[in-house]
């Protein structure tokens, strides 16, 4: 090499370093700017971020333009990724809620609270269905469509068909002793249209509503008495009670209804049939979903035949879902 070849070489040297050390840190920079802003490689660039063509002519592709080339050709770009993962658990939610509702409309009978464990037995004597519940005991036939008595000691809501009846009833008239000048006029107009005998006898208390009544609740004076039809068939529908031969017995149909009911067991007495209303006002107050709907009534469901301490009844207050 000459000594002016050298030379040059010498004295070029330094910028062909420097240039050197340009293109490292301008590489440098390239590869680690679009990391530290968040942006990816090209080759690798996801919906939504520009991606920068490879030289092919494509040039700089939009994020919408992105977005679109990514989204699977068999569903709509507006469409929810997540809606058809969605729509088996709306329909099964709608099945849930049919079925809670054909359920709620089915039953006839629910014990909600009181004794959980005791039982009615359906029993059948001679053709006919009776009840018992350990020594309490129900040989009349019941209604048609009427739910099973309430065990002694258990609270139930229940659903009662609407049933015929012929009914008398009493004002300023003291009740437990009253029932007695009722029986025998209603017995009377059984007898001459020839309608067997059932069970229960219905006691209506106008003034013995839920809010009011007390556990030491005077005996009512205001009340009617019941006895019901087996069908609506055995007769028709009276509303006048005037005729002497009626002795006030008139013959209406009950609508249908639902209860809160006691099942009990003793003598009798409407003094007894307040407190078991006390009794259901807790359960009521315990539950808001349901209400009082109206005043009290007890079902009486022995004859005299029965000691007064065996003696089966209910009772009930009716009652309505809250909305």
């Amino acid at each position: 090499m000459s000594p002016r070849l050298t030379l040059n070489v010498i004295r070029t040297a330094p910028a062909f370093v420097a240039a050197a050390r340009l293109t490292v840190v301008a590489g440098l920079l390239v590869g680690l700017l679009p990391a530290a802003c968040g942006v990816r490689a090209p080759e690798k660039a996801a919906a939504g971020t520009a991606a920068v063509g490879g030289g092919s002519g494509e040039g700089v592709k939009t994020g919408e333009q992105v977005q679109k080339a990514s989204q699977p050709a068999s569903q709509p770009a507006s469409q929810p990724a997540m809606q058809p993962a969605n729509q088996p658990l709306t329909q099964a939610t709608q099945a849930a809620e049919v079925e809670a509702k054909v359920e709620e409309s089915a039953w006839t009978v629910r014990r909600v609270a009181g004794d959980l464990a005791v039982k009615t037995e359906r029993e059948e004597r001679g053709g006919e269905v009776g009840f018992s519940s350990g020594t309490a005991i129900i040989t009349t036939p019941l209604p048609q469509d009427y739910p099973p008595p309430t065990p002694p000691g258990a609270i139930e809501l229940k659903k009662y068909p609407s049933v015929r009846r012929a009914q008398v009833s009493a004002t300023d008239v003291n009740t437990d002793g009253g029932r007695n000048i009722a029986f025998f006029p209603l017995f009377g107009h059984i007898q001459r249209n020839e309608i067997a005998m059932t069970s229960p006898v219905e006691m209506d208390y106008p003034d013995m509503q839920v809010e009011t009544t007390k556990q030491d609740q005077p005996a009512q004076t205001n009340w009617t008495m019941s006895f019901l039809y087996r069908t609506p068939e055995l007769g028709p529908v009276d509303g006048d009670a005037g005729d002497a031969k009626k002795q006030g017995v008139r013959v209406v149909d009950r609508p249908a209804v639902t209860v809160l009911a006691l099942g009990m067991q003793g003598q009798y007495l409407s003094t007894r049939d307040a407190a078991g209303v006390v009794q259901l006002r807790e359960w009521l107050d315990a539950n808001p979903q349901w209400k009082a709907a109206g005043p009290a009534r007890a079902l009486y469901y022995n004859g005299p035949e029965v000691a007064p301490a065996r003696s089966w009844s209910e009772v009930q207050v009716p009652v309505e879902p809250v909305p």
